[in-house]
């Protein structure tokens, strides 16, 4: 009986194994629009930021005006998204956005003039919004054709902001060059990252799209009654947009905060790469609590996790502290966008999924816009150090907050 039971298990799972690769495949595609959106649009500022201080002037508080700007795009792109979804499908506002991200990434390298590059950096976070937010909307419908595979395909979608991490930690250390405006070249390579990313990513779009197409012709007219209002969610909402200021204080800063203590360029980019590469594993890690919780806990176990990964280079200045928060930062930090998601997936209706992600863009944008400023304002007065202290600070209150949303529908 052994005998035959151990044959059964061991030719359900070659098949198994067949049904899910072409969905985990699409997943690993579309990521990497998310690689787009943030790995390459938003994060890659960080490793440029060092250069472009030093050669254009800039305070901290200037410097972290630019992912304000960034962020109060993404703000208005997250906002005009419901609008847009009426008149144009998911598959191709996602398109849109990857080709236009790409081609403002070249336009980056052309500019040095500050107020300029504050201009596109905001036009930036609008494509880049367009990008995160319809990939959400795809992902969440890839991941309702396996449900027992939800949460991993989830975390795969914005675990790919990895990818474009670990391209970038590559990328720009090979073309920020030491001359006046330097720094330029790296926008152009990052551009080139961007198209070929878009390439990928908008073929497994089309191909989620023309699935959903096909067996949805029926579907989501009979739930829309059944949305729960934005104020029952408002705990993961607030603990949600405190997330979203105290993660892109360290993502605006860290890079600078390791420069100024003294850490050599080779460390620092093994240090991004590492957080790259944690990212993208991070997929696997998270993929079951984001299937077991359907209130808020998982954002809160996770806005935690990053409260302490932000304040340990705070603390400590030594190279191998900086590994430990990279890793740990890395391997949680996007997960808990996807704890969102899957927030959303297990209280809202599919016809509102669009609504409910557009809905933590928002407040995930306003965390970003105030977040860069207070963050640069602090350091300038107080030192970075200081300034990722009150990151971790709002990060745990964030944590807390999360910890109160409790399920709108029945487990």
């Amino acid at each position: 009986m052994p005998t035959k039971s151990l044959d059964v298990a061991s030719t359900a799972t070659p098949t198994e194994a067949a049904q899910r690769l072409p969905t985990l495949m699409l997943a690993a595609g579309l990521s990497l629009g998310s690689a787009i959106a943030l790995g390459l649009a938003r994060f890659a500022y960080a490793l440029l930021l060092p250069s472009m201080k030093l050669d254009l002037g800039w305070s901290f508080a200037q410097a972290g005006a630019m992912n304000t700007a960034n962020a109060l795009g993404y703000l208005l792109g997250a906002l005009a998204f419901p609008r847009l979804a009426r008149r144009w499908s998911a598959g191709a506002l996602f398109g849109a956005g990857c080709v236009a991200t790409a081609l403002l990434m070249a336009i980056s390298g052309l500019l040095a003039d500050t107020h300029s590059l504050l201009a596109l950096r905001m036009i930036t976070g609008v494509s880049s919004a367009a990008v995160f937010v319809s990939g959400g909307v795809l992902a969440a419908r890839l991941a309702s054709a396996r449900p027992h595979d939800a949460g991993l395909v989830l975390g795969l979608y914005y675990g790919g902001t990895g990818w474009g991490i670990v391209a970038s930690s590559v990328l720009v250390p090979l073309t920020i060059f030491n001359v006046v405006h330097g720094w330029q070249f790296a926008w152009f390579a990052l551009a080139v990252a961007c198209a070929v990313f878009s390439a990928i990513a908008i073929g497994a779009a089309r191909k989620i799209e023309s699935v959903h197409a096909m067996g949805s012709s029926t579907a989501h007219a009979s739930d829309a009654a059944d949305a729960p209002r934005w104020p029952r969610f408002s705990p993961a909402l607030a603990g949600y947009g405190l997330f979203g200021v105290g993660y892109i204080g360290y993502m605006t800063f860290i890079v600078a905060l390791l420069r100024n203590a003294g850490m050599s360029a080779v460390v620092v980019t093994g240090f991004y790469l590492l957080l790259g590469v944690a990212t993208v594993v991070s997929a696997r890690l998270w993929s079951s609590l984001l299937d077991r919780m359907h209130g808020g806990h998982a954002l809160a176990i996770l806005n935690a996790l990053l409260a302490v990964a932000t304040l340990l280079p705070a603390l400590f200045t030594q190279p191998w502290v900086a590994f430990v928060s990279g890793v740990l930062f890395g391997a949680t930090f996007l997960s808990a966008v996807a704890s969102t998601t899957a927030f959303v997936r297990h209280n809202l209706p599919a016809s509102h999924w669009g609504k409910g992600i557009s809905a933590f863009t928002i407040v995930f944008a306003f965390g970003q816009i105030v977040g860069p400023m207070i963050i640069g304002w602090v350091s300038d007065g107080a030192g970075l150090a200081r300034g990722l202290v009150y990151s971790a600070l709002l990060l745990a209150a964030g944590a807390v907050l999360a910890a109160c949303q409790k399920p709108l529908r029945g487990a």
